[in-house]
């Protein structure tokens, strides 16, 4: 029989499991410390490290780079991070934000100093991958909506690029999803900037379809010189 403690049995459960870990260290550009420099991060949310996810990513954070700015990626295939437990206690009062020690708080100190985001993903049963969505409900420990009884003054105004790939050659296939979606990040007050669709992945790979890499550069030159005019 499933276990229905409440709520704060739980977050307590989570606390003191917390405490008796070692955090690992948020990630901190370079240019924090050396001088301001545009901050554009990338998340492969997709189970391939070298997959058309991967490819049309850093091909994004390539594009922002050539325009000066500092980017930084990360596979999910490379990280362990778990599940939202929705036990709340990111949203307690006194609370240091999520008790889940595994690398979402790299993330988490990342997006912080951050600008921009590129987040991409495969798309399966037509949504994003599995991958994606513990990311996004992960968010949840330091953003919340403005109708939220948890919402505080404290919103990412971060740009945002969201990337999908699909193996079907009909990028209006899952147009519903992709508008729900940017929809979802704007309510949480990101500025969504482009929803890129790279469709039919099953007929040629990304890497092999030479006219995606400067359209794929473009869309990430184009982020910089927004906020940081030459």
């Amino acid at each position: 029989m499933e276990n229905r403690s409440h709520p704060e049995d739980a977050c307590s459960r989570c606390i003191a499991g917390r405490v008796t870990k070692k955090w690992k260290h948020s990630y901190v550009f370079p240019s924090d410390v050396q001088g301001e420099m545009m901050n554009v991060i990338g998340i492969i949310a997709s189970p391939h490290k070298e997959g058309n996810t991967a490819w049309t990513v850093n091909k994004i954070l390539e594009g922002a780079k050539e325009q000066g700015a500092e980017t930084r990626s990360w596979n999910f295939s490379d990280l362990d991070i778990q599940p939202c437990r929705g036990c709340l206690c990111c949203h307690k009062e006194g609370s240091p934000g999520c008790v889940i020690n595994d690398d979402m708080q790299e993330l988490y100190g990342a997006m912080e100093h951050a600008d921009a985001l590129i987040l991409g993903s495969p798309v399966y049963m037509g949504q994003m991958s599995a991958q994606a969505k513990i990311f996004t409900d992960r968010l949840f420990a330091q953003i919340s909506p403005r109708f939220s009884p948890h919402y505080k003054e404290r919103v990412p105004k971060q740009k945002l690029v969201l990337v999908f790939t699909q193996g079907n050659p009909d990028p209006g296939m899952f147009q519903v999803y992709f508008d729900y979606t940017k929809h979802m990040f704007q309510i949480l007050e990101f500025d969504v900037k482009e929803v890129v669709v790279v469709p039919g992945m099953r007929e040629k790979p990304a890497h092999e379809r030479k006219d995606l890499s400067p359209v794929m550069k473009n869309i990430g030159s184009s982020l910089v010189p927004e906020r940081f005019p030459e």
